[in-house]
């Protein structure tokens, strides 16, 4: 069964093959630039903190400000504990009260739709 394909370039033209490369070449050079934004904020992030710390007097000698992978995974883990228990419980509960009015702007619809039909029953 896989023997039986084939594939013919002569139904490839030049225009296809131009838009094909052309969209690698985008998508490549974005994500190039992509890498090279996400890994200098982190970077700009050190020179802006080192800055402050400079200002206010704290730090005459700061070194390397950088924060180990696990410490910011404790951290972070710590936070989303202590927020999720900031919220209250729910019960999951879904009440659906019936409305004793015939008239809605929707069932007005449904009435002016098949006057055609009510015509030929009388």
């Amino acid at each position: 069964m896989l023997s039986e394909i084939q594939f013919d370039l002569s139904n490839v033209s030049g225009f296809s093959i131009t838009v094909a490369v052309v969209g690698y070449i985008i998508v490549f050079a974005a994500l190039v630039m992509l890498f090279f934004i996400y890994s200098s904020i982190p970077k700009l992030i050190n020179i802006n903190v080192r800055q402050k710390l400079k200002r206010q007097g704290k730090c005459e000698d700061c070194g390397d400000l950088h924060i180990e992978g696990d410490v910011n995974a404790a951290i972070s883990m710590a936070l989303y504990l202590y927020l999720d228990e900031a919220h209250d419980e729910e019960s999951d509960v879904i009440t659906i009260k019936r409305i004793s009015k015939q008239y809605t702007p929707w069932s007005s619809k449904i009435y002016s739709t098949n006057t055609y039909f009510r015509t030929l029953r009388r």
